[in-house]
């Protein structure tokens, strides 16, 4: 998979499955995968055995992965696309090169 445009912490809203319309906050990314895992989104049941930190064991509700396709991010409340911007910096009289995330919106503004 190449770059990966959402990143851990990002709010993002699904726009694609069951949960369609719903917003979150991302929790886990899998770049291998394309994946990522948003809190409260696509919820699905585990059954557990009894263990030493679940005493009872039983049925609990998990967030499972989501295809990072199926998200956008979110920018002051909107649902934006995502483009890079790479900038050239000097630091020691050598140029380094800068990636940023920025909104693919008519603002264009940088997200990190």
């Amino acid at each position: 998979m190449a770059t990966m445009k959402i990143k851990r912490g990002d709010m993002v809203k699904v726009i694609a499955g069951k949960d369609k319309g719903k917003e979150g906050k991302v929790i886990r990314v899998d770049r291998e995968k394309g994946r990522v895992i948003v809190e409260g989104i696509n919820m699905v049941s585990k059954h557990t055995k009894p263990s030493a930190q679940n005493q009872q064991g039983g049925i609990i509700n998990v967030e499972a992965p989501i295809d990072a396709s199926n998200v956008m991010l979110l920018v002051d409340g909107k649902p934006v696309r995502v483009g890079f911007q790479v900038e050239y910096k000097e630091v020691n009289g050598r140029q380094k090169r800068v990636v940023k995330r920025v909104a693919k919106n008519e603002a264009r503004k940088v997200i990190d």
